[in-house]
């Protein structure tokens, strides 16, 4: 079946497109009272996560009310981990907790490569309900955390400012952390693949703490697994967003992907010299810019699609919308984007 909208597949390809596609990170969530209508029906975020029917329902949801180009499945990238066999919490305005983080090898190698059907099976599930409910009006986004990212939670157990636990594993033990990331990569590549299978249009790998790593680290435990993930995935577009790692943008553009988010500390006409002219930006307005009066979003989104230029460009936040953020302004940055970029 062809999609009615498919400016996002376009974009991301490198083709022509009438104007610039638009979604955001974390369109389904708190900003929307219909989310949380459905978040209390579920009782907790993690049930929400985990029950297919209400998953796809709120994945669904910025599609209908905002008028977004693409919707991206609503789950966690801490799904994985749990399928390998390390559980995790979800604590009400703290975020996600481990009360068995990985110390040791031992703890290694009790964790399995995770199976896409049989441990993540509600994941799929979701998508499948989401694809058939779309009814190909717009592109679907599957997703996964990068395996440094990941390994950064299952050893941390936690949210972090640092995540010098994680880091110390790096120096400390770099053949427990090599043997811990390939394990969360084998279990990845198995996930997306099933995502796909399952009817995800385009892949995120969302690299959120790439930041907290020196360019050298970056190098050494990054991305070797980002790059076996982008070569087994050949079914899809694919983009790959590393928060913060602004050295390693010419090294990401070596990747086989064919989209690079930026956050709003990555200047568009630098990351476009850096990266060349055969991958899609996407990104990346300052998500605090939606806190400000009409006007000023409109000015901040204009500036955003000039620097960005009108092909090659995915127009996106530069991280995700922050929870208690109007979305009567979120409308606005959508509306902005749709209207000046024709």
């Amino acid at each position: 079946m062809t999609l009615k909208n498919d400016l996002l597949l376009r974009a991301a390809r490198g083709e022509k497109t009438e104007r610039t596609p638009v979604w955001l990170m974390r369109q389904a969530g708190r900003i929307l009272a219909e989310y949380r209508a459905v978040r209390e029906k579920a009782g907790s975020f993690i049930s929400l996560a985990t029950t297919p029917e209400l998953a796809a329902e709120v994945t669904i949801q910025p599609v209908d009310i905002l008028g977004v180009d693409a919707a991206i499945i609503f789950s966690d990238i801490l799904v994985i981990p749990e399928a390998m066999g390390l559980p995790y919490e979800m604590i009400e305005k703290r975020g996600p907790w481990f009360p068995n983080p990985v110390q040791t090898q031992a703890d290694v190698d009790r964790l399995k490569v995770s199976d896409a059907e049989t441990d993540l099976g509600y994941v799929l599930e979701a998508i499948r309900i989401t694809k058939r409910d779309l009814n190909n009006r717009v592109p679907l986004i599957g997703f996964a955390g990068a395996p440094w990212t990941i390994f950064a939670y299952m050893i941390e157990g936690s949210g972090s400012k640092t995540f010098s636990k994680a880091k110390r594993m790096l120096y400390t033990d770099p053949q427990l952390s090599h043997t811990l990331l390939q394990k969360i990569t084998d279990s990845t590549i198995a996930y997306l693949k099933g995502q796909i299978t399952a009817g995800a249009d385009l892949i995120q790998i969302f690299d959120s703490w790439a930041g907290i790593l020196s360019p050298e680290q970056y190098r050494t435990f990054s991305l070797p697994y980002l790059k076996q993930i982008c070569a087994a995935i050949q079914e899809v577009p694919k983009t790959v967003f590393a928060k913060d790692a602004w050295f390693a943008r010419a090294e990401i553009a070596q990747l086989e992907c064919d989209t690079i988010g930026l956050d709003w500390t990555m200047n568009p006409a630098e990351s476009r010299q850096l990266v060349g002219l055969n991958k899609t930006l996407q990104g990346n307005l300052d998500p605090c810019v939606l806190y400000a009066d009409y006007q000023t979003i409109e000015k901040e989104v204009k500036n955003m699609l000039k620097a960005f230029g009108p092909q090659r460009h995915i127009a996106n936040l530069g991280h995700g919308v922050y929870p208690d953020t109007d979305p009567d302004k979120v409308r606005c940055f959508i509306e902005t984007v749709k209207a000046y970029s024709h």
